[in-house]
């Protein structure tokens, strides 16, 4: 496994894309991890794909070897097969993509998840294996209306991290959120 240390997520992607470390890396892609998995080149990441830490392409499996120490044969080749994500897809923390498998565009996928098998595009995934939530667009309606109402209850337009002020009225917030949890039961 190669580790490699370029600064900044989205000057990774332009190197790894420059390099041919995998198939191939669209234009607006930011990868996260340092890590480059085994037989990279057999992984195809489209335009504005975002992989958070910790997530892992599989392009392979290891079980031959097992099974050919047990039965003392060369019989058995190591299964590898194709990872594909198209356009517009966010990969969250710690989520293992198994190969032969394609991201369909505009998806989300869940921190923890396994996917295992083709996710049809204009959805949000998650689970083990992953499964469908919801559609995109019911998705980013969600969220529009979460960035409206967090706007409008901290008198902010941007979050581009977390500030101390920021994160003392997060914190009152949450607590009075619990607060309410417990005198409504």
């Amino acid at each position: 496994m190669l580790v490699l240390h370029p600064k900044g997520p989205s000057k990774r992607a332009r190197m790894f894309d420059k390099y041919h470390v995998y198939g191939c890396v669209g234009k607006r892609c930011i990868l996260q991890g340092w890590r480059v998995p085994l037989y990279s080149n057999l992984i195809f990441i489209h335009n504005n794909v975002y992989v958070a830490p910790s997530a892992k392409f599989v392009a392979h499996d290891g079980i031959h070897r097992l099974l050919n120490n047990k039965y003392q044969t060369g019989e058995f080749v190591e299964k590898v097969g194709c990872i594909e994500i198209m356009d517009n897809v966010f990969i969250s923390s710690n989520v293992t993509i198994l190969y032969n498998t394609r991201i369909g565009s505009n998806v989300i996928i869940g921190a923890n998840s396994v996917v295992n098998k083709d996710l049809p595009g204009n959805a949000v995934y998650a689970g083990t294996p992953a499964r469908r939530i919801c559609g995109f667009d019911e998705y980013v309606e969600k969220r529009r209306k979460y960035s409206e109402d967090f706007r409008s209850k901290f008198g902010i337009k941007q979050v581009h991290g977390v500030d101390k002020l920021l994160a003392t009225r997060l914190r009152e917030d949450f607590i009075k959120q619990r607060e309410n949890e417990h005198t409504d039961v």
